[in-house]
């Protein structure tokens, strides 16, 4: 049997059914339990597999086609032509990879942390990870939706046990924004469902649209993926649900949730309302230019390292869309190219280094159990390990070229120098604030004396930790370093993309 015909199915089944018996096993209540330990060793051997079945989405990527690839279809719900209909192309299959590959770490990092209800904990993170591939692989709109919608409640269950003191309050306020977000794009694939008949993607992208349906299905969408990104205003949700998150949670929603809104506007909004798209690209730009300006003053007063972190993640995310939506201000020369293939390269950097950072903070946090910048100090005194890892992604997170951070920013820059002078001025801005409330973070907590008692108790880290920060480390240098294999598997996808952008849908057109 050849595992790749059903690879995608096996990539989104294989860790709920593990989620599944990661809670059958259980815990007993309690974290030091021999079944605790088999619940564990589970998780991460579940993990582990998922992330070497999903390499062949690598190794045999056709990269010379834009067609969907490793496609699966099968009649899900026939009396409404609803479809279980899977496939990937250049701009998922590099989503998918990112998904399988950080949820072993997160399961690693939270080994031995996780005292209260760990099964639970463990379970939601694989049965988030198969719901996160399923919506970055499908291409049904009812199947999509179904799975957009039911990542909600591991995402609910690991903030809500986790989490911190206000944890409740940040998950309804999570929970609310993205379900009022999602409704309206619901109702978007009913619309689009009435013209064609099905909830096909291609036949919504081929089905001529007046430019009055084309705006109010963009701003249907709109609000689905602008809540999820998250961009300002309606960003407000991410800083408290990161707060109170534990270390895993802040993980996957920073390196994995949040790309699920820029996936949205290249998957959907882009494809299906080309010229509703363009109608809004200057009020994109402009919303995306106040996430990425303001956003970094805002990023600059905070106290708390998750916070400040949280801000910065809103800041680069800016980056994404203002990069995605630059295509109409320089459509025809490379410029388009660029900014698209920029937007995505930062998705998959931003998923590496806001991942790495929060995990830096977890470290710190399991000895001090501070967030505060100002309890810290000097703490490259006693842990010089963990100060190189927090050093180097910090760096990253700051755009330092020969990281990861570099390649997406440095692409969308020169997109929008392009496009227009005013866009790259402040889009460049970011790299200056991105330095400074970065260094300003690095400075306050790992250099200078030591601070405290708490700090001049800390000890360096363990062999677990250092292991998950290490691979997180070779990974920001090799996309910092080598960009190449990434964008080769975008690049024809991309094109394709910004052709078919360029035709116009409007119906008579």
């Amino acid at each position: 049997m050849d595992l790749t015909e059903n690879i995608l199915s096996l990539l989104i089944w294989l860790p709920i059914a593990g989620g599944a018996g990661v809670l059958f096993i259980g815990d007993a209540g309690d974290s030091t339990t021999r079944r605790a330990g088999q619940m564990r060793w589970m998780a991460l051997g579940v993990s582990v597999l998922t992330f070497l079945v999903s390499i062949p989405l690598y190794t045999q990527f056709d990269t010379t086609t834009a067609a969907m690839q490793f496609v699966e279809r099968a009649w899900w719900i026939g009396a409404l032509n609803v479809e279980y209909y899977l496939g990937v192309d250049g701009i998922s299959a590099p989503l998918i990879l990112l998904t399988t590959f950080i949820t072993p770490l997160v399961i690693i990092a939270g080994w031995d942390s996780i005292k209260v209800r760990p099964a639970q904990y463990f379970a939601a993170f694989l049965i988030l990870e198969g719901l996160m591939v399923g919506v970055f692989s499908a291409l049904d709109g009812i199947l999509f939706y179904v799975l957009w919608e039911a990542i909600l409640v591991p995402m609910f269950l690991n903030i809500g046990i986790g989490g911190g003191e206000r944890r409740i309050y940040a998950t309804i306020k999570f929970v609310l924004y993205t379900v009022l977000g999602s409704v309206l794009m619901l109702v978007a694939f009913i619309y689009l469902y009435n013209k064609t008949g099905n909830f096909n993607f291609f036949d919504f992208m081929d089905e001529p649209l007046t430019l009055r349906e084309q705006q109010f299905i963009f701003i249907a969408f709109l609000l689905a993926f602008a809540v999820k990104v998250p961009m300002w205003p309606v960003h407000t949700w991410l800083p408290d649900a990161h707060v109170e998150a534990p270390t895993g949670g802040s993980v996957i929603l920073a390196a994995i949730m949040l790309k699920m809104g820029g996936y949205g506007f290249v998957r959907l909004s882009l494809p299906m309302l080309p010229d509703g798209s363009e109608f809004f690209a200057g009020m994109m730009i402009g919303l995306s230019l106040i996430a990425v300006v303001y956003i970094g003053f805002v990023a600059l007063m905070q106290k708390d390292m998750k916070k400040l972190i949280a801000y910065s993640s809103i800041a680069h995310m800016g980056f994404v869309t203002l990069g995605f939506f630059l295509l109409w201000s320089t459509m025809g020369g490379t410029g388009a190219e660029l900014g698209m293939t920029g937007g995505m390269v930062q998705m998959i950097s931003h998923g590496l280094v806001s991942g790495a950072m929060f995990l830096c903070v977890g470290v710190l946090y399991d000895r001090v159990h501070s967030r505060m910048i100002a309890d810290y100090g000097g703490v490259a005194n006693t842990m010089p390990k963990f100060a190189a890892f927090m050093v180097l992604f910090a760096m990253a997170n700051a755009g330092l070229p020969g990281t990861s951070g570099f390649v997406g920013e440095f692409m969308v820059i020169i997109a929008s120098f392009k496009a227009n002078f005013w866009f790259a001025f402040l889009a460049a801005t970011t790299l200056i604030l991105g330095a400074a409330y970065t260094l300003w973070m690095v400075k306050r907590v790992v250099y200078g004396e030591v601070a405290n008692q708490h700090v001049a108790e800390l000890t360096d880290l363990e062999g677990r930790e250092f292991l998950v920060l290490g691979i997180l480390a070779i990974a920001v240098l090799l996309v910092g370093l080598w960009p190449a294999p990434l964008v080769d598997m975008m690049s024809v996808t991309v094109r394709e993309l910004l052709e078919h952008v360029a035709q116009s849908k409007l119906a008579g057109a």
